[in-house]
């Protein structure tokens, strides 16, 4: 963007984009938080806006919302809870039971379903249940089809204060955590690339970048709460997790520092 002020505009008149995505993708992945997913998206957007170049003739909207969805999926697959094996056995079991059920012209019952496998109930019963888990792709058309500009003034009002929050909770972050976001989210940097600059393997990235995730929305819950302080999402330690939040205050301004120390003194 040719300045701060554009890329901050584009910023806050598509924020409401991410609360959209986020909302629709946490209906077809409820394992994942919709905080972590508008978390993970907000950065996301941020990027867009930063890389944005309006000379391609590509709307904005269009760019970020592909830019957002892919941070999703990162995400997706990051907690993914189906193992390779897990993921053949239901893809079997639902052939199995898909090709009964026209034969039948009724849904095959889990008995029959196991007996035309030959392997007990019992596991087509649990094959089934991991199906009704499984995500639906974000390639799917009803994914990327979301209008550019949603009307949704109340998320807008607290758009700068949020960005604000976000920016100084990242440059807060432990120097790893926060090396592994600006790579991943910032310089679309691939995560195989990452772990071997940092000497680690691809799943310790993946665990540190869920783990930035979480912290950061911490950080916002954190700046935003009303009432009690709220709980905690991040699995590190209490301690690390206020010495995170000091250094927010440390490296902000008057507003922003003022609210975590106050919450941090309750």
């Amino acid at each position: 963007m040719s300045s701060r002020a554009e890329r901050n505009l584009l910023i806050e008149s598509n924020l409401p984009l991410v609360g959209y995505l986020a909302a629709e993708t946490h209906s077809r992945a409820t394992h994942i938080p919709r905080d972590e997913l508008a978390a993970v998206g907000a950065l996301a957007l941020v990027t867009a806006a930063e890389a944005f170049d309006p000379e391609l003739g590509v709307p904005f909207g269009a760019y970020a919302r592909r830019r957002i969805l892919g941070a999703f999926a990162d995400e997706m697959r990051s907690m993914d809870w189906a193992s390779r094996g897990i993921r053949k056995r239901i893809k079997e079991t639902v052939a199995v039971r898909d090709a009964l059920t026209a034969g039948f012209g009724r849904t095959a019952t889990a008995a029959e379903v196991a007996t035309a496998m030959g392997v007990p109930k019992d596991i087509v019963v649990e094959a089934l249940g991991d199906a009704a888990r499984t995500l639906t792709t974000l390639d799917e058309p009803s994914a990327r089809d979301v209008a550019a500009e949603i009307p949704l003034p109340e998320e807008s009002a607290l758009v700068g204060e949020r960005r604000e929050v976000l920016e100084q909770a990242v440059a807060a972050l432990p120097e790893r955590m926060r090396r592994i976001v600006l790579a991943v989210y910032f310089d679309e940097r691939p995560v195989k690339e990452i772990a071997e600059e940092l000497g680690v393997t691809h799943s310790a990235v993946s665990q540190q970048r869920s783990e930035a995730i979480r912290l950061l929305r911490d950080a916002l819950d954190r700046y935003f709460a009303e009432g009690p302080t709220p709980a905690a999402t991040t699995r590190v330690s209490p301690g690390a997790r206020e010495a995170y939040f000091t250094r927010i205050a440390d490296g902000a301004g008057s507003r922003i520092a003022g609210a975590f120390r106050e919450s941090a003194a309750v």
